[in-house]
């Protein structure tokens, strides 16, 4: 039995989940997360290394969301990766591959899939990721070759480097809105965040990628953007 927790913010996206996986049965949900914190917890009951294990559970794989709340599914996944760096992560997310796939799997996730993916392409990466192998879409597999092509190498399971990839998820959403010309406070209405919010992310999107102002970051967007497969 190949033992699943589910990792997502939207309770509807999680039913979905369970019912497109319920359809194979040799996989089992084990648990369901709706916030990172909830994940990285669960994971360690459901392993036996948390303060209060589940007596007799198991897991084998975690279907894991980008966008969390109280922690994004990028730093989940980073955190996995340092405290239970066998587990297989199947990341998902509403992003097309060429933003964030190359990323994911360079930070360690055994797999990226849209969730709008067929339900048989679904349930086929939890049986490959489980079994130890890789989960790569067509479009993943060409965003990874773009990225071997460009730097010779795809690092796996190292910290994210600097500039673009230095990003948090919510640095990221607030980058884009930034280079796409939208003020600070039409990033918070969009985002719901409070406009000093904003501007500490703008300062840190700074920081991070060595700009000194909102035009510099537009070039940097162009000009590396591409190659950071986001």
């Amino acid at each position: 039995m190949i033992r699943v927790l589910l990792c997502d913010d939207h309770r509807i996206v999680r039913e979905g989940l369970k019912q497109v996986l319920a359809d194979d049965p040799a996989i089992e949900v084990c648990g369901e997360a709706r916030t990172g914190t909830e994940a990285l917890a669960l994971v360690s009951a459901l392993i036996g290394t948390g303060p209060t294990p589940t007596p007799g559970a198991g897991l084998d794989v975690v279907l894991l969301d980008i966008a969390m709340p109280e922690r994004d599914g990028l730093d989940v996944l980073q955190a996995l990766q340092r405290e239970h760096p066998g587990l297989p992560v199947l990341m998902l997310s509403t992003y097309p591959e060429k933003q964030y796939a190359v990323r994911c799997i360079q930070l360690g996730a055994a797999g990226y899939l849209h969730k709008s993916a067929d339900p048989d392409d679904m349930v086929a990466a939890v049986r490959k990721v489980a079994g130890g192998g890789r989960y790569l879409t067509d479009a993943t597999a060409e965003a990874l070759a773009g990225a071997v092509g460009r730097t010779g190498m795809v690092r796996t399971g190292a910290a994210a480097p600097a500039g673009i990839e230095a990003l948090s998820y919510r640095e990221h959403q607030v980058f884009r809105l930034l280079t796409s010309g939208h003020s600070v406070s039409e990033i918070g209405a969009q985002l719901k965040l409070a406009p000093n919010t904003v501007s500490t992310y703008r300062a840190r999107i700074l920081e991070k990628t060595g700009a000194r102002n909102d035009v510099e970051l537009a070039l940097l967007a162009e000009r590396q953007a591409p190659a950071a497969g986001l």
